[in-house]
């Protein structure tokens, strides 16, 4: 008798009516009505099943200290950075451990079981790569936690962010991080570059750097990135987060830029809600999206996820850890309402994601890893439109969150209605 089942489920790619079989952890058969038992049958009803949300940019350091020490009524990057300055003297391994771990349970119960976060290694006590490594370790039964070495305060322009981004990586933290744009200078932006991918080329490592998080048309470090990542050999291994100068630059250089970007199978992270929140300050009108170019690198054939990114902290003030809410965003600033390209804004924050972690296991195949989502929905425009409830949430076969569905009943004079909001042609 099988583990579990799960009945007339709608899938990402336009299948219906299948049934999912779960054995040991794993999937172990996809197909319709299948003839087989199991400890637990749960019916989706026409309910669209995925593979779990992945959040492939997050800074769980930073997470829930909203007004602390207040808060940034300039809403700017630099205002961010210095608020969260002046916080990190004050911070404790178990105060960062305790928010990292409430952020966590937001993620379980949104369906995210995979997150990517950036940790900040430019403290010299290293109290957040502390806290979260033990995170990783505690969380690993129900979410893959993976850990980058960022020096917020820049590598080569904080003294000991060199140093204490090895004694991280030696701790344990699985990703090379980097912010050339911090640099003092394009110089030494570029030279951090250099030494960050050498440095993850010598490891077997992973790249994941904020790259140009700027409105400035002339920061083009992603060019740099792209040309170590072919020199080192690096393809797919590297990631450039934000790349929000790409949405100010000129349109020739843009044209030689993504196919290089194509050639060396970068990976792109956007962070639609915090990039049109922070970018564009200094316009008037008209002011910039600042998202990075999401339907020209896709068309192009790179690697395109989303990440939540910031999530009440110094940087931003809302958010909910609700991966659909981020592609929700996402699909709006870069005008992706077609079907397919609605389709695509789910996978930036499915499958795409995935990918730029490098998840094994992941996805709806027998043979994966039984870790899924039944969402409240029919299908992912459905899903994207509504940012549909997770009815389950599901880890190596096991329910691990459940929401009731959300339906409204209205009392009309003699009739009772209830209203779901979803819409059927």
């Amino acid at each position: 008798m099988l583990d579990l089942i799960i009945r007339n489920a709608n899938l990402a790619d336009g299948c219906t009516g299948v049934d999912i079989a779960v054995e040991n952890g794993l999937i172990s058969d996809v197909a319709p009505a299948l003839d087989a038992r199991a400890h637990r049958e749960i019916d989706a009803g026409g309910r669209l099943v995925s593979p779990p949300f992945v959040d492939s940019h997050f800074h769980l350091d930073s997470t829930l200290t909203y007004g602390q020490p207040r808060v940034n009524e300039s809403g700017t990057l630099l205002e961010g950075i210095e608020l969260w300055g002046e916080l990190k003297p004050n911070l404790t391994a178990e105060n960062i451990k305790a928010r990292a771990l409430e952020l966590c349970h937001w993620a379980i119960a949104r369906g995210t079981l995979a997150i990517r976060s950036h940790v900040d290694v430019s403290d010299d006590r290293l109290l957040a790569v502390e806290a979260l490594l033990e995170l990783r370790e505690e969380i690993k039964p129900y979410i893959d936690l993976q850990l980058v070495a960022f020096p917020q305060d820049g590598y080569l322009r904080c003294p000991g962010s060199a140093a204490n981004l090895e004694k991280a990586l030696d701790l344990g933290v699985d990703v090379v991080g980097g912010i050339p744009h911090f640099e003092r200078s394009m110089a030494d932006g570029s030279a951090s570059i250099k030494t960050l991918c050498e440095l993850a080329a010598e490891r077997g490592l992973r790249v994941d750097m904020h790259c140009d998080e700027s409105d400035d048309p002339q920061s083009r470090h992603i060019e740099m990135l792209t040309f170590q990542t072919q020199r080192l050999g690096l393809q797919d291994r590297v990631t450039g987060s934000h790349l929000t100068s790409m949405h100010s630059m000129d349109n020739y250089y843009v044209s030689k830029l993504i196919p290089l970007m194509a050639e060396a199978h970068m990976h792109v992270v956007a962070n639609p809600l915090i990039n049109i929140t922070l970018q564009g300050r200094h316009d008037t009108y008209p002011k910039r999206r600042g998202m990075t170019r999401v339907k020209e690198l896709m068309e192009a054939g790179i690697n395109v996820a989303f990440g939540q990114d910031a999530l009440m902290d110094p940087w931003y003030s809302f958010g909910s850890q609700d991966m659909l809410e981020v592609a929700h965003m996402g699909l709006h600033l870069a005008q992706m309402t077609g079907q397919a390209q609605m389709r695509q804004m789910f996978e930036a924050v499915t499958g795409n994601a995935a990918k730029v972690m490098g998840l094994e296991g992941y996805g709806l195949e027998p043979g994966c890893r039984a870790d899924m989502v039944i969402l409240q929905a029919k299908d992912p425009h459905d899903a994207l439109r509504l940012k549909s409830a997770r009815l389950h949430v599901i880890r190596r076969g096991k329910v691990i969150a459940e929401t009731p569905p959300v339906i409204s009943r209205l009392a009309l004079e003699d009739q009772t209605i209830e209203v779901d909001f979803h819409f059927s042609v």
